[in-house]
């Protein structure tokens, strides 16, 4: 009941209720790590500590397990909190007359790690059978080696490899991926290849995740036919490519500007049911957009509806900014469309689409977008409001550009330069220098011109020395009033 319990207060409240009311009940070691693991994976950690006090104190006849304490230690890790994992693994055996066990260390030396106290794997390491009564495996210093390859430090972590086997630990494949992925990190290839080779000729086999590593290594310093010849031999060998294989590789395409490379893994990615990310997936949309493919970005928008990948705003957004650059602002609009059908539109899908409409002076369009937008609550910001005065300086429509800087400021949305740069060359180029006065009038009222706004108006107007002095003085006088 307490586990499949979604409230916290609730949940807690029933491990209470039946502790303290329920007739014959007591609290087993099951019911403590139930709450237990519940409120530490909430981060209520006072909750947590009391009722670890609890279960000390009934530690004579509860019998705890490592699941426990695993759960507090890792949670306690995820907070940011190394120190208070620490102190939990010490209170196993001083208050629970617990031997810890290695998977205990272990997940206490991933803590450190995750929190880059690389100090501290070091130390506990190093005290581990005489404070604790531990003896450490192969993954515990697997987890060290991680730690100072974490450092730099890969020359200690290369000592600990090599005395490893006189610890009657063999080395694994995760200790080689390891020491591989410091000297990647480094951008030591030479020595990355040699561990690489090293691998096989110890009769391991690399998985995904070594291959990995190494083709980071040559994406890092730009050479892609390594990395490309990597991929061919991992799969050539039997070996699957990963999710963050394909990422590392994607990525490494569109630097070199290779759409349809590109294109063709997130192809293999998505018919093999990963996912790509948002950043990747933009990153592809632009490489391919940059080559005048548009419409196979859109078709890979499509893909990805078709494998129930809903895309996210970042991804909408960047499709729909290449089909207006493209001129093709109705497709754009189509595919909003399309989207706000699953999904909330946000700020900025919304003022890429009105953007794009401005720009090809579909002025009417870009209104009906803002109206959208306010009833879905979705606030309008300076770029909206600039790219709307915009559409109307470039189509000449430049009294409605000084009406939407009034409705602006009576939003409460601060302009900015870029404001104030469009109206007033926009009204200069028309001839309409009357009307400068009078934005530089409601700036002056709105009492929040930043120093941005303040040069502008120094260089552009005051800056004029025929009638500099009398604008200057308005300026003052407004400031002051």
């Amino acid at each position: 009941m307490i586990t499949h319990q979604e409230n916290l207060d609730l949940a807690f409240q029933i491990f209470d209720y039946a502790g303290k009311y329920h007739p014959g009940f007591s609290h087993t070691y099951d019911t403590y790590h139930s709450i237990i693991d519940k409120l530490s994976r909430a981060r209520a950690f006072d909750g947590v500590e009391s009722l670890l006090s609890q279960l000390s104190r009934n530690s004579s006849h509860i019998k705890c397990g490592d699941d426990v304490f695993i759960s507090v230690i890792r949670n306690y890790g995820l907070a940011g909190r190394p120190r208070l994992a620490l102190k939990t693994f010490t209170r196993i055996k001083e208050e629970f007359s617990m031997q810890p066990s290695v998977k205990l260390l272990n997940t206490l030396l991933n803590v450190f790690v995750q929190n880059k106290r690389y100090d501290l794997v070091g130390s506990t390491l190093k005290n581990c059978k005489d404070k604790y009564g531990v003896l450490p495996n192969v993954f515990s210093f697997n987890i060290l080696i991680k730690a100072l390859c974490k450092k730099n430090d890969v020359e200690n972590a290369l000592k600990v490899f090599d005395e490893m086997p006189t610890m009657g630990m063999i080395p694994n494949l995760v200790t080689y991926t390891t020491i591989l992925g410091g000297f990647v990190s480094r951008g030591d290839l030479v020595n990355a290849e040699k561990v690489f080779s090293e691998i096989s000729d110890k009769g391991w086999l690399p998985d995904a995740t070594t291959y990995t590593v190494l083709m980071v290594g040559y994406c890092k310093q730009g050479r892609l036919g390594d990395a490309i010849k990597v991929m061919d031999n991992m799969e050539y060998n039997g070996v699957e490519p990963n999710e963050v294989t394909y990422g590392v590789m994607i990525d490494a395409y569109c630097k070199e500007k290779k759409s349809g490379e590109a294109r063709n893994l997130i192809d293999d990615m998505l018919d093999k049911k990963f996912l790509p990310s948002s950043t990747l997936f933009c990153k592809v949309i632009d490489v391919l957009c940059e080559d005048g493919k548009v419409e196979n970005a859109c078709h890979l928008w499509k893909r990805m509806l078709e494998k129930n990948c809903l895309p996210d705003n970042a991804i909408m957004s960047t499709l729909i900014h290449w089909l207006c650059k493209e001129g093709k602002v109705w497709e754009a609009r189509k595919l909003f469309d399309e989207f706000e059908q699953g999904t909330i539109p946000s700020l900025m899908t919304y003022n890429t689409l009105i953007a794009g409409m401005c720009e090809r002076g579909e002025l009417n369009e870009a209104g009906r977008l803002w109206d959208d937008m306010v009833e879905k609550r979705c606030r309008p910001n300076a770029f909206t409001y600039n790219m709307l005065i915009k559409g109307f300086m470039k189509a000449g429509i430049v009294k409605e550009g000084v009406r939407i800087l009034e409705e602006m400021l009576d939003n409460g949305c601060l302009p900015n330069k870029s404001t104030y740069t469009l109206l007033i060359e926009g009204l200069q180029e028309s001839g309409m220098e009357g009307d400068v006065d009078k934005v530089m009038s409601m700036a002056m009222a709105s009492r929040e011109v930043d120093a941005d706004s303040w040069d502008l108006f120094l260089h552009k107007i005051v800056g004029n020395l025929d009638c500099g002095t009398g604008a200057l003085d308005r300026l003052l006088m407004e400031s002051a009033t």
